[in-house]
């Protein structure tokens, strides 16, 4: 009976965490859609009348440009290229549920951040009960890899093996398929997505786990590459393991 609500008790958690997650990001992107629109056309419309007027600009006037160009990218609108990039909102679905994701896990890169009074404020409390969320969600996902650990010690002390071996072999095969699976692998699959080296993948993956979170490298955010639709709930679910795996660790 234990064990059957103990799983219980997990699929809540679970569940409950992804819905929190799910509805954080619906809030943050109903509050930042809006404002974001207004900023992206602001920052064309800018881009117009500076190559209408470009040779007769003044020094003043084109520093001006130069401190609103500066302050557009600052918040993510980068005015390049013909098409205004009106269409696609950094705010969309899974920008929002990845901003969510780097919120209650604590790594917020920076690159995405709430801008309105509203957004700033529901950000606020949003953390609040986010973060707690988030340590109980990875303490019983590392409390499941654990029990994973146990069968396999059960398994080799029935094969006869000393306790003390066990317990250095189990962590020998934790540490080495988690620094394969989260440090070693992911970087490959970046080169690829991303057009990093393999140092950089490695690099971005451990600022990520460690949830040091520069917000120099960060997924899906280079404008002119097409990346597949599900790309960073992808990057997302793999940061959630990973971070689950670092508590594993510390607990072993």
């Amino acid at each position: 009976k234990a064990m059957c609500s103990g799983k219980l008790q997990t699929g809540l958690l679970v569940a409950g965490y992804f819905v929190y997650l799910l509805v954080g990001a619906t809030v943050f992107q109903a509050l930042e859609r809006t404002a974001e629109k207004q900023e992206k056309m602001a920052a064309a419309q800018m881009k117009e009348a500076f190559l209408q007027n470009f040779t007769r600009l003044t020094v003043a006037e084109m520093e001006q440009f130069m401190k609103n160009l500066t302050e557009a990218i600052q918040n993510g609108v980068y005015p390049v290229g013909n098409k205004s990039q009106t269409e696609d909102s950094n705010w969309d679905f899974s920008n929002s549920f990845f901003f969510a994701g780097t919120v209650v896990s604590t790594i917020g890169y920076g690159t995405l951040r709430p801008k309105t009074a509203g957004g700033q404020i529901f950000c606020v409390f949003f953390a609040l009960f986010g973060i707690p969320l988030n340590i109980v969600f990875l303490h019983r996902v590392g409390k499941m890899l654990s029990l994973l650990c146990k069968k396999l010690g059960k398994f080799l002390h029935e094969k006869g093996m000393r306790k003390k071996k066990i317990k250095f072999l189990t962590l020998l095969f934790f540490l080495a398929t988690g620094i394969l699976v989260f440090l070693c692998l992911p970087p490959l699959f970046f080169q690829i997505t991303e057009g990093w080296s393999y140092s950089e993948g490695i690099y971005f993956a451990f600022i990520t786990l460690s949830t040091i979170g520069f917000g120099d490298y960060v997924v899906g955010k280079q404008p002119d590459r097409n990346y597949f639709s599900y790309y960073r709930t992808l990057v997302a679910i793999w940061i959630l393991f990973g971070l689950a795996w670092i508590a594993l660790l510390f607990n072993l």
